[in-house]
């Protein structure tokens, strides 16, 4: 039998209220200290202090399609019902809106390197080549509300067919590929280059790591940057890439010689080693095309050519955490926040929300009978199934929180998913544009009617 909760009869919202079921992921005290660090706490007695206003920009992102009056109650929603004045719990938006504006995006920042680590031990299944954990390293660009202050900080892409109907920030991340955690990531205007956000990630990698991109960040710099903290890489080459071949080996790759494009004159030169393969299968993109893989793992003894290539196609995973911060976590629609700041903090506040659900999902994997890899169970029914499971650990007492846990982590693993099946789909798109026109700047201050509607009637004669 479980205890019901004790709310004290001054009890207000503190950290420990909000999203305690997550502590062992998000500790209090990690957000105590990025506020106490950011210079954000408060100067008196709020209903919203700072480190609760941090946790409820993360459970902003657990409950993407409620509203934020909505989401503040969930977060008391297991106790509300015990609490000693009813309207100790309750919060305007507009209180919400100004909590936010408040905290701004440092502490969410801080709070998400602090916080976020690879999670895939030896044991995971699928996490690692050898001793190397498989990283990757990929960039996303998401829609942000089409306000000028947004627009000014950001920007908007443009093509043939005109302007973006919204401003973008690009994000990129590095990613556990084993587990899909997102390890670091970083936010920047969407004109800036996806190189140089690499290259600032390289601060989370080191010895043991095995580095993964695709063709598009390939460059000398990005290789020797990573060589020189430690890890090694393995990333497919654009075809304008030609290095030269120092001698073949045993296993039919070859030992090259990797120059930078504009500073062949100085001697400068990484020593790789090339995979060039094609596919054999007719029904598979790619058949017969040449492709073309770069590694520093130059002895085919200690990683052969095959797993290599395997290997490098689990870069794939890293879509698959976009697609599940853009789909399935939040709608398929621009962010909440209407001010720069807002957009900072909403995005780290969506990558904290992920590794908390990713978190809880790979230590449910770690508790199967048989060895099961993270990404087997789903990560649509694993949110739903902490979405549940909140309410209920909230309002439980401190003793009994452990049991219903590992309940909650057995409901996780109950129904794990299919291996992956072997498919493949063409890469179309079905949406047809639209017949509007396209919304400028001239459309923001449309006139507004000067009479009611009855009042507008005419009938004709």
């Amino acid at each position: 039998m479980l205890r019901i909760r004790d709310v004290p009869p001054g009890a207000a919202l503190r950290p420990e209220f909000s999203l305690e079921a997550l502590a062992r992921v998000v500790p209090p005290a990690a957000v105590e200290a990025v506020v106490e660090a950011c210079g954000v706490r408060e100067r008196r007695v709020r209903k919203l202090p700072a480190a609760v206003t941090v946790f409820f920009c993360i459970a902003m992102n657990l409950y993407a399609t409620d509203a934020l009056g909505h989401v503040a109650a969930r977060l008391v929603s297991g106790l509300r019902w015990r609490w000693p004045r009813p309207d100790a719990w309750r919060v305007s938006p507009g209180a919400l809106c100004r909590a936010r504006a408040r905290v701004g995006a440092r502490p969410l920042a801080a709070l998400f390197r602090r916080v976020c680590r690879p999670l895939a031990t030896p044991a995971t299944p699928g996490a690692f080549l050898g001793r190397w954990r498989l990283l990757a390293l990929d960039g996303k660009k998401l829609d942000v509300p089409d306000t000028p202050a947004n627009a000014r900080a950001f920007g908007r892409p443009r093509g043939g067919r005109g302007t973006s109907a919204w401003p973008q920030v690009q994000v990129v991340a590095l990613t556990e590929c084993g587990t899909h955690a997102v390890c670091d990531a970083g936010v920047w205007p969407h004109a800036a280059s996806e190189h140089v956000g690499a290259r600032r990630l390289l601060r989370s990698v080191g010895p043991g790591a095995l580095l993964t991109w695709d063709r598009g960040l390939h460059s000398f710099d990005l290789v020797v940057a990573a060589r020189a903290r430690g890890a090694h890489v393995l990333g497919r080459l654009p075809a304008r890439v030609q290095p030269e071949v120092v001698r073949p080996l045993r296993d039919g790759t070859q030992l090259v010689r990797l120059r930078p494009g504009d500073r062949r004159r100085r001697g400068e030169a990484v020593l790789a080693r090339l995979l060039a393969y094609t596919l054999d299968d007719p029904a598979r993109p790619g058949h017969r095309q040449a492709h073309r893989l770069l590694t520093s793992l130059l002895n085919p003894r200690r990683a052969g050519a095959a797993a290599l290539i395997v290997a490098y196609h689990a870069r794939w995973e890293a879509e698959l955490v976009f697609d599940e911060l853009g789909t399935h976590q939040r709608p398929p629609t621009p962010l909440r926040s209407r001010t720069p700041v807002g957009v900072l903090q909403e995005v780290y506040g969506l990558l904290l929300a992920h590794y908390v659900v990713r978190a809880v999902m790979a230590a449910a994997a770690a508790t199967a009978p048989a060895p099961l890899p993270p990404t087997r169970l789903s990560f649509l029914a694993s949110l739903r199934l902490i979405r549940l499971a909140l309410p209920e650990l909230q309002r439980t007492a401190p003793a009994a929180r452990p049991r219903l846990y590992r309940q909650l982590l057995a409901e996780l693993v109950a129904a794990p998913l299919p291996p992956r099946r072997n498919r493949c789909y063409p890469r179309v798109v079905k949406q047809k544009m639209s017949n509007f026109g396209v919304k400028r700047p001239e459309h923001r201050r449309w006139p507004q009617p000067t009479k009611a509607f009855r009042d507008a009637i005419k009938l004709a004669k």
